[in-house]
């Protein structure tokens, strides 16, 4: 896990691969618009009861720098708690416990993958700021919904409802919605059921972490 993190620190591989996969997941760039860095692309105004899905910025696609604690080299034990470090400050409770039992699930799902739970950090805290600062109940569930702009080709992608509204609750257009910003058609096709309560739900942070490690892990990647 070291070698994992100093590689992070760089912002190598993993952060390229998290980043055109965020592009891929949430469909936040529309052809021909280039987004480049913080506080460029705009975000339409979230309807009354939204939170907008943002990280404390415009609604974007770039990842911030991985910081991660030291970590002992050697093996590593998935289920053993990682050492609290500076890479936690400001992620709530019950965010970085997802967080972290999506690591560990998919260490032992497809340990080829060497995915790191700061990696989905990264990835919720530019999505949707951690949950919106951890407006979640103890079960993940979000308190009120987290969607992104809606994709109807004006300054975004163009994609039209996939889902008739269930999650995103737009009829005619799709929004990406949750904690990871999901478009509905995605998580179609990899939504999880990360608290082991029989349901995969993209407005629960455990099963929305969940589903964006295999969906990064997928064909075989290693994140290392």
């Amino acid at each position: 896990m070291a070698a994992v993190v100093r590689r992070l620190r760089k912002g190598m591989t993993a952060t390229a691969v998290a980043a055109a996969a965020m592009v891929a997941l949430t469909a936040s760039q529309a052809p021909g618009v280039e987004i480049s860095g913080p506080g460029q692309g705009r975000s339409e105004p979230s309807p009354d009861g939204d939170h907008p899905a943002t990280g404390n910025s415009p609604y974007h696609t770039e990842l911030p720098p991985l910081d991660a604690p030291d970590v002992p080299d050697g093996p590593r034990d998935p289920d053993a708690d990682t050492p609290r470090g500076r890479a936690e400050a400001g992620i709530p409770a019950t965010v970085l416990d997802a967080y972290k039992k999506a690591e560990k699930a998919l260490a032992k799902e497809r340990p080829g993958c060497n995915l790191p739970w700061q990696l989905l950090a990264a990835i919720g805290k530019v999505e949707s700021g951690h949950a919106s600062g951890g407006a979640v109940d103890a079960d993940g569930n979000t308190l009120r919904p987290i969607r992104g702009p809606v994709l109807d080709g004006n300054g975004f992608a163009l994609i039209k409802d996939t889902d008739k509204g269930a999650f995103d609750g737009d009829s005619r257009y799709d929004r990406a919605v949750g904690p990871m910003q999901f478009i509905p058609s995605t998580w179609a096709g990899w939504g999880a059921d990360g608290n082991g309560d029989g349901k995969s739900d993209p407005n629960n942070i455990y099963d929305a972490a969940l589903a964006a490690g295999r969906y990064l892990c997928a064909a075989g990647r290693d994140l290392s």
